[in-house]
């Protein structure tokens, strides 16, 4: 067999291996056969959660149509994978969501073909450390092994930033780990890590599985001090919240930043399935909160505030309804 056709063969196979995962998409007259993936986030992260409740929502819902989550390396990653066409819906940061529409920051040049149907919760940004680690305010970082998230998640854009805006260089003045948050956890376990940012509504999952299991073991740094740099080089899309002392059982509220979430969709999404999809998520939104308290935590007067990314015409015909 000549060289060409051997590397044919090698492409072939290696498609076919990627996609076995996935199942085929069938149906006639729906759009991608009726099945639909949602692009979430790490397995134990709300994203995940919050994902897997919305598939349900549409399957039962949206006649015609099946949704599944898959776990992924969250926003960054969501956002490349619904403009490829390998998705079908994501969840994102909405800071995240504007670089990739505005081709900035880590899309540098290569602006991403997303629109979106809603402005849903906030994720707040959880900063964790090992108290053996000896790690008792920001500057204490410095040396120290900390997983920022996955490679080209939001997590791991914003950590950078808001390690800059701590006056740390996130590339040389830490020990940077970028491991999904199922590896990070273990690492704290281990004593492999000694802290982790996370963005995430609250509770998150794993993290609520870490201190469980040493409740004495971990503590939440406040980040009050961050906030004011980070809003003057990146603009008003962060803001302050408190974790509260209950989510986690800490010894008080925790100080921390926010970033809304968006939900994408591909501009090439039928009006009329973007508008039921849409609908799905205010009309069942009882349901969705019974997944995860997050699924409550958004509203229909909020919702199209999307800017920069503009509203699929779908999802803007189901807010003009009223």
């Amino acid at each position: 067999m000549k060289i060409k056709q051997i590397a044919l063969v090698l492409v072939a196979t290696l498609l076919v291996a990627g996609c076995a995962d996935l199942p085929q998409r069938t149906g006639a007259g729906l759009w991608h056969g009726g099945r639909l993936f949602i692009a979430t986030g790490n397995s134990t992260g709300v994203y995940y959660s919050i994902g897997g409740g919305y598939a349900d929502l549409i399957s039962k819902h949206v006649p015609g149509y099946e949704a599944r989550a898959e776990p992924t390396g969250a926003s960054g990653e969501n956002i490349q994978r619904v403009s490829t066409g390998d998705m079908d819906i994501a969840l994102t940061l909405a800071d995240v969501a504007a670089d990739a529409y505005s081709g900035k920051g880590a899309f540098e040049g290569q602006p991403q073909k997303i629109v979106a149907l809603a402005r849903v919760y906030k994720s707040y940004v959880q900063l964790v450390v090992r108290r053996s680690a000896n790690i008792t305010k920001f500057s204490d970082l410095h040396g120290k092994r900390v997983s920022t998230g996955s490679a080209g998640s939001g997590a791991d854009i914003v950590a950078g930033r808001i390690l800059f805006a701590g006056g740390l260089n996130p590339d040389t003045d830490i020990v940077r780990q970028r491991l999904s948050l199922p590896e990070t956890t273990k690492g704290m376990q281990n004593g492999t890590t000694d802290a982790f940012f996370f963005i995430g509504g609250l509770p998150t999952p794993g993290i609520t599985d870490l201190f469980a299991a040493a409740p004495n073991a971990y503590q939440i740094l406040p980040l009050s001090a961050q906030l004011q740099p980070l809003t003057y080089r990146y603009g008003p899309v962060y803001g302050s919240a408190k974790i509260p002392q209950a989510t986690y059982n800490t010894p008080g509220d925790v100080d921390t930043i926010v970033i809304p979430n968006f939900i994408v969709v591909s501009p090439d999404m039928p009006e009329q399935l973007a508008h039921d999809l849409t609908k799905v998520l205010f009309e069942y939104q009882t349901e969705l909160s019974r997944v995860h308290p997050e699924g409550g935590n958004y509203d229909k007067g909020n919702a199209p505030q999307t800017d920069p990314v503009p509203l699929h015409p779908g999802a803007a015909r189901y807010y003009s309804s009223g």
